[in-house]
């Protein structure tokens, strides 16, 4: 049996989400450590489940914007990496760099994803067959 190419992206969004989490377990317990574990516990848990709910988009418009909002949480789940980072709230702060990666290439994923639902929907709305 394959797996066919969105179940193995969403695969990746899971495994992204379970190493927030983990990250959010070594964030120290003070009013800061709190704070920003919080935020990105629920920006970065938010992709992988606005991902899969984009699979049974109703539409294409649908489609797109529920992965523009996965992306949007994915472009927040970054800012509060770096915060973490420079705020120095994991030791040692390269251990940030697999996640700040993978958030990067599914970022890198989601805007060509956006992209090439833009540009079929223009295609098949231009296409000769289209009922306009």
């Amino acid at each position: 049996m394959t797996t066919s190419p969105n179940a193995k992206l969403q695969d990746r969004f899971i495994d992204f989400a379970v190493q927030i989490i983990a990250l959010y377990e070594h964030l120290p317990a003070t009013k800061a450590g709190l704070h920003v574990g919080g935020q990105i516990l629920r920006s970065g848990t938010s992709p992988a489940p606005n991902y899969a709910e984009a699979q049974s988009a109703e539409s294409v418009d649908d489609f797109i914007h529920k992965l523009k909002i996965a992306l949007k949480e994915l472009r927040e789940t970054e800012v509060w990496l770096k915060i973490i980072q420079r705020a120095n709230l994991v030791k040692p702060s390269e251990a940030l760099l697999p996640v700040l990666q993978e958030n990067n290439e599914l970022i890198a994923i989601l805007v060509a994803s956006v992209n090439t639902a833009r540009r079929n929907k223009v295609n098949k709305n231009n296409s000769p067959n289209s009922s306009s």
